[in-house]
């Protein structure tokens, strides 16, 4: 089968490659570029915990770089402090936070590690046919100009030729706010925290200032400037940096000024993400980040969402209720996150009218702006998918935990049958279901016994059984779940159904239904398909 095209090779587009990978899918990066990103110190990305750890499930070594997680978060406003949250261990999950193409370095990296990747520099896409079978790419570089593929994604950003060449509107917002960027080397009185700081006491402060450190003792300061304000100068900018270093510090201390710029948000949803055997993620499909929200943060969650699906359909042909559930997840998703976005702007940037004066306002606008630039709540956490295309009728045998249907699972300790030890996290991205039983004191019993006793040799035939390649995990606890409570976890983390005891009909039905139906389905569709478009 004709391995799957990926236009653009940023991080969301090599993150798809690596994920297909991981599922033995191989796939063509159509790059149009020499194979290089620019080297841009202001240009950062915010990874989440969720997609931080996908990067490095996924072989990229750069993100455990000294200093791209941050010890703690600062909120001050004026000359007061407002809020301090330690991040780690002791309190909320860490983001990591590096440069973009120190990103892009360690996912090519780790692309140049696997053979079922093939990386095609200077090709730009210039136009795209398909037909009941794949899809015929055409390029224009020095190398090969044609291209078949049994699928393609577009993650060549916000100026798509995907999304254009699939006549795909892509409405919203322009400049719903603006940015002076500053990277910079210097010493703040916060080491390892992210600082944001609101309504600062200095003349050219304006009405927020933040401050983001990055490894090797570098930070990014963003200034919000006013939506349809004058240019920012070179000395305006400077100004700008020498004024916050010395309201922080006392006076200004020494400092390298790396890079520079001004980053201007916009808030954009294509209508379709699908069109066929073509699909869109990343920029290509949407644009957000205003009031801390990463647009990053929801291109690898799209590769990961697309990864497993569009790999059970080159494996074991495709299903339509598989396929369509990409868009019905991830664009219900992210609109979800724009809507939140929108709603919040109003709130934090003024304009709330009376709601700014009622009791308690102050608090909810700082668990706003914790929320996104913490990625947490409705700004930032990982997203579920309850009402999800691929989710089974829930029946008696079902139980209750404490991860909703459709919700990420919490990475629990787990154990393979064969005695392998380790995360539940580092199960996933492998194209496979997951199967999970609850069962107290497995962390002290001898796994001969445990193996072969009570009812794991019954849920070891019914996950052999499974309409779809599954494997078998067991751990100790998990929250909310009772003993020989079984869990089933699609490949990207998602809570698919829960069961109290061995289900082996309700597994099955619960996993043809992640499958978006059985194989002979699947294979009839396939080939219905192929007939009606020949």
């Amino acid at each position: 089968m004709d391995p799957v095209i990926i236009v653009g090779a940023g991080p969301v587009g090599l993150t798809l490659a690596l994920a297909l990978a991981a599922a033995e899918v191989p796939s063509v990066v159509l790059d149009e570029t020499a194979g290089a990103d620019d080297a841009r110190a202001a240009r950062t990305v915010v990874l989440r915990p969720d997609t931080a750890a996908l990067t490095a499930r996924l072989g990229c070594t750069t993100l455990s770089d000294e200093g791209a997680r941050w010890d703690g978060w600062r909120l001050m406003r004026r000359k007061q402090p407002v809020r301090a949250l330690p991040l780690g261990v002791e309190g909320f999950p860490s983001p990591v936070h590096i440069a973009q193409h120190v990103l892009v370095r360690g996912l090519r990296e780790a692309i140049a590690k696997t053979s079922l990747v093939k990386v095609v520099t200077e090709s730009r896409l210039d136009s795209l046919e398909q037909d009941g079978t794949g899809v015929t790419a055409h390029t224009r570089g020095p190398g090969t100009s044609y291209w078949r593929g049994s699928y393609l994604v577009g993650c060549d950003g916000a100026r798509s030729t995907v999304r254009k060449l699939l006549a795909v509107r892509f409405p919203g917002r322009t400049a719903v706010e603006r940015y002076a960027v500053a990277a910079l080397r210097v010493e703040l009185p916060w080491p390892r925290e992210a600082v944001l700081h609101r309504q600062p006491p200095w003349r050219s402060g304006g009405d927020e200032v933040s401050a983001r450190p990055l490894p090797g003792g570098t930070w990014r300061l963003d200034w919000l400037l006013p939506p349809r304000g004058d240019l920012v100068t070179p000395d305006a900018l400077v100004a700008r940096v020498r004024e916050a270093l010395a309201g922080w510090c006392g006076e200004t201390p020494p400092y390298e000024l790396l890079d520079t710029g001004v980053h201007t948000i916009h808030h954009r949803l294509a209508q379709r993400w699908r069109v066929d055997r073509a699909f869109l993620a990343g920029e290509a499909a949407h644009l957000l980040g205003a009031v801390g929200t990463q647009g990053l943060d929801e291109g690898v969650r799209d590769a990961e969402n697309l990864a497993w699906k569009l790999a059970l359909a080159w494996h074991h042909g495709e299903t339509k209720a598989l396929l369509d559930s990409y868009q019905a997840e991830r664009r219900t998703a992210v609109a979800a996150r724009l809507r939140a976005a929108d709603q919040s702007l109003p709130i934090l940037r003024g304009g709330g009218g009376l709601r700014g004066l009622l009791p308690g306002s102050a608090s909810g606008r700082e668990t706003l702006l914790a929320d996104g630039h913490l990625g947490q709540g409705p700004l930032g956490a990982p997203p579920s998918y309850p009402h999800s295309p691929l989710a089974a009728p829930p029946g008696e045998a079902w139980a209750a935990v404490g991860t909703a249907v459709g919700g990420p699972v919490t990475d629990v300790r787990v154990t393979t049958p064969d005695g392998t030890a380790g995360r539940l996290r580092d199960r996933l991205g492998r194209g496979r279901l997951l199967v999970v039983l609850v069962a107290p004191g497995t962390a002290v019993w001898d796994r001969r016994h445990w193996l072969k006793a009570g009812v794991m040799p019954r849920l070891a035939s019914a996950v052999a059984d499974l309409p779809v390649d599954a494997e078998l995990l067991v751990t100790e606890a998990y929250p909310g779940a009772s003993a020989h409570n079984v869990l089933l976890v699609r490949p990207d983390g998602h809570l698919a159904a829960a069961f109290g005891g061995v289900r082996p009909e309700e597994l099955r039905a619960a996993a043809a239904a992640v499958r978006g139906g059985t194989p002979s389905d699947a294979r009839a569709n396939a080939e219905d398909r192929a007939a009606h478009m020949n």
